[in-house]
């Protein structure tokens, strides 16, 4: 079948699995394709071998081999992460050596020295391990139309992952470029089960592909478990359960060889380790702690420490959600609600990760009430609903920047780019005068910056357009990329030892002699100069968590799915759910004091406490959405009385809460809630055109508008956002119909406002029953929401003591 693999294979006392033979045979057969497969069954061989048969069995390798010619590129692999790069590196290379191959395999990612890379261009090895960023680093280099010529297999891993962001946008518009530079190009996708397979298919080998889906028939055992607090808070608030469960926590790691504890948000994991520790100093040395804002040197020791099992526990985040292989884990803890069934189902998988072996995960609820989504997770599982990834179409931005890396490379042939782009999901309904605007935009200016040097970026010359100025050329191979975040300062020590990277924003906040936690350890700031935050460890107790951006993120339409499944359960009372049963308390607490919404009824609560007046709506469409609904209700509540509202939300439903009083009746609710006109009132009801500017500034920094900075001098953020209103303002007033300009408010309304998802929502409830109740006091469905405004009226010190009393004046035991 494939002499490589069933060698190899043998030799490791293994047998191939029946999807690993398939795609070995439509490798052999020239066909591209995707493949599906669980974690830990071998995807990366059933793909490799395929690669090294096709290498060795072609006549051109024999005939290279006899004329000693130079070693052409023969296979590109892509990932996502550079961790997961390193670990394809070591199993393809350990293939070589154990079959005594000459087939040489090299990485390139950012960590590869610069005399590396400009060998690997000029004596390419057989193999390259790369990142989206490294390839358009490639293209923008002279002779990429030769480097590329040969190519014969592109392979790109996790491709689930790169699918739902602009990093797939670049991989698109990469694989455009060389399937044109190479029609016999094979192309293979390796992607996790998501619930757009062939969509997500069809964006990688093109519209009308005549591509294989290769579907591994095999399912991994999948053991979950909600781990359940000893006595039932009645009225929970977000965080509050979370670390009460510690001691339970720690006996699930006792019980097993070695564990990943996985948190949502970097400021949870740091959370997590210093309680961890500070509670059981015996794991001083066995527990680690693993995400995307520390050093590369303490990521790497992490991750070998656990491969070498060393260690008994990591606290992590989704820096170690993809593809590593890490066999020695033998349990996954999630804390608080995954967000999304295909993250959980994805963390489950680090966990026996080997086929046939049973993958353990504990999932740990911050909150009382968000121990339903243990129910509903294990639902969501065996019924298969999983997400799908939504691609982006249109981004103009990163065309812009592609366009620049051609220019820089070997020259950028207008109406072949043009048809080549227009080959790909993303811009497949793009106009030649959108095409001639991104072209007019890198030329002169546009229509509106023709008087700035700096954007007379492209010159034609033989019909090529190019960049001649050398310093534009390295400023755009500097900015190359479609990753954005707050501007991130070095954390070092006094010595010089680099510890990782804090956003701006959280060190801003601070002054000399401050204390927060970060990596895992208890620093004092000393002092801030340039871009480097210098710190001393100290032992004072008072510290802060930083919050990272990236932190903020809703449950998934499927996981709203199951939550409300998993609410039409509580009204059984036969064969119902260990949490459903376990929550029976806080439900009928909630049914004597309101109401429980059925799956076909909406619950809506109005109460008045000394704080003004309540209204309390739980679509459980997630938070994100839910502030967008908020906001909307606020508008069109205030259409008909005005009033200030204040807004807080959970996963579950939404408040405002004003000083005025409405009279509302279930009719008056059903207009409130109505889909009609709902495009217009999110845009008078919500300020689009602030987070359209706010979105703006990392569109300007993909696009180039504005440069980032040389490495280690970036541009201060607020100095970025400052430059970028300015074109934005520019923009809106000469140019409203700039590409770049409508993508921002396309972006807000797609992604940050889920516009989409609220839709749906509204004209889900508009066939609702709407149960308005008017409880006496606040509720268990309430207070968790209620909370999450309290906590921002008083200081850090008193919120929770505060919210503890006013909890034990509803249970009635406090006056």
């Amino acid at each position: 079948m494939n002499q490589f693999g069933d060698v190899w294979f043998y030799n490791q006392g293994w047998e191939p699995h029946r999807f690993q033979q398939q795609a070995w045979r439509a490798i052999g057969n020239g066909h591209s394709g995707l493949l599906n497969a669980p974690t830990g069954f071998g995807k990366t061989f059933a793909i490799w071998f395929g690669i090294l048969a096709h290498y060795y069995e072609n006549k051109g390798y024999q005939q290279r081999k006899k004329k000693f010619r130079q070693t052409k590129l023969h296979a590109i692999w892509i990932t996502p992460l550079r961790a997961l790069s390193k670990e394809i590196y070591k199993a393809t290379t350990q293939v070589s050596t154990d079959l005594d191959l000459d087939y040489k395999i090299e990485l390139r990612t950012g960590d590869t020295s610069l005399g590396d890379r400009q060998r690997q261009r000029t004596k390419p090895p057989q193999a390259l391990i790369t990142t989206p960023e490294s390839i358009h680093l490639l293209l923008a280099s002279k002779g990429a139309t030769d480097y590329f010529g040969q190519l014969e297999f592109i392979v790109v891993d996790e491709w689930h992952e790169l699918l739902g962001s602009k990093r797939g946008v670049l991989v698109e518009l990469a694989l455009s470029r060389i399937k044109a530079i190479n029609p016999r190009l094979k192309i293979w996708g390796i992607s996790a089960t998501i619930g757009n397979l062939r969509e997500a298919q069809e964006i990688l080998l093109g519209k009308d592909h005549k591509g294989v889906m290769v579907r591994a028939n095999l399912h991994k055992k999948l053991a979950i478990e909600t781990v359940l607090p000893d006595s039932l808070e009645r009225f929970p608030w977000a965080g509050h359960l979370g670390v009460k469960l510690l001691d339970k926590v720690v006996d699930i790691v006792q019980r097993y060889g070695s564990t990943l504890i996985f948190t949502n948000t970097r400021s949870q994991c740091e959370i997590w380790y210093q309680q961890i520790i500070s509670q059981y100093p015996e794991f001083a040395g066995i527990l680690a702690i693993h995400h995307g804002s520390l050093s590369d040197e303490i990521r790497l020791w992490v991750e070998d420490a656990l491969h070498n099992g060393k260690l008994k526990a990591v606290v992590c985040t989704s820096s170690l959600d993809l593809g590593v292989d890490f066999r020695p884990v033998d349990c996954v803890i999630q804390i608080g609600s995954p967000k999304g069934v295909a993250r959980f189902l994805q963390r489950a998988g680090r966990s026996g990760h080997r086929p046939r072996e049973t993958s353990h995960i504990f999932y740990v609820p911050t909150n009382s009430l968000e121990i339903i989504e243990g129910d509903s997770l294990k639902y969501a599982v065996k019924e298969q609903i999983i997400e799908q990834r939504i691609p982006y179409v249109r981004s103009f931005d990163v065309l812009l920047q592609y366009l620049m890396t051609l220019a820089v490379g070997d020259g950028l042939a207008a109406e072949r780019t043009f048809q080549e782009i227009k080959s790909t999901h993303c811009f497949s309904s793009i106009t030649e005068d959108e095409f001639a605007e991104c072209l007019a935009l890198l030329t002169h200016g546009g229509k509106t910056l023709q008087a700035y040097d700096d954007f007379h970026r492209l010159v034609l010359v033989d019909g090529l357009y190019k960049v001649e100025s050398r310093k534009l050329a390295m400023r755009h191979r500097l900015s190359i990329g479609a990753i954005v975040s707050d501007a991130m300062m070095k954390v070092k020590f006094v010595s010089g030892k680099y510890l990782g990277s804090i956003e701006e924003s959280f060190i801003s906040k601070l002054h000399a002699g401050d204390v927060f936690w970060f990596s895992g350890r208890q620093l004092e700031l000393l002092h801030v100069r340039n871009m480097e935050v210098m710190v001393r460890p100290t032992t004072k107790s008072k510290g802060v968590v930083p919050s990272w951006m990236g932190g903020r993120f809703s449950i998934s339409p499927d996981l709203g799915v199951a939550i409300r499944h998993s609410f039409k359960e509580v009204h059984k009372t036969t064969e119902v759910s260990r949490e459903v049963s376990f929550l029976q308390p806080l439900f009928q607490e909630q049914q004597r004091r309101s109401g429980l919404p059925k799956e076909n009824e909406l619950l809506v609560e109005y109460v008045e406490t000394k704080f003004g007046y309540h209204l309390f709506v739980y679509p459980f469409d997630g938070k994100l959405v839910h502030e967008g609904m908020a906001q909307v209700l606020a508008y069109r509540l205030g259409q008909r009385q005005p009033a200030t509202f204040s807004i807080a939300s959970n996963e579950y439903g939404f408040e405002l809460l004003s000083a005025t009083r409405y009279e509302l009746n279930d009719v008056l609710i059903k207009e409130l809630l109505s889909p009609t006109n709902l495009h217009t009132d999110i845009t008078a009801g919500i300020n689009v055109r602030e987070m359209a500017r706010r979105r703006f500034r990392d569109i300007a920094g993909i696009a180039g508008l504005v440069f980032q900075g040389f490495p280690g001098k970036a541009v201060k953020t607020r100095h970025l956002q400052a430059n970028a209103g300015l074109f934005f303002s520019v923009f809106e007033d000469y140019d409203p119909n700039n590409l770049l300009l409508r993508e921002a408010y396309d972006e807000v309304f797609d992604f940050q406002l889920e516009e989409g998802r609220m839709q749906l929502a509204f004209e889900r409830i508009a066939n609702h029953a709407i149960v308005l109740v008017f409880p006496a006091q606040l509720t268990p469905f309430s207070f968790p929401i209620f909370s999450e405004s309290f906590r921002e009226k008083y200081s850090n010190e008193d919120w929770q003591s505060r919210l503890e009393l006013l909890k034990l004046q509803l249970e009635g035991k406090v006056e």
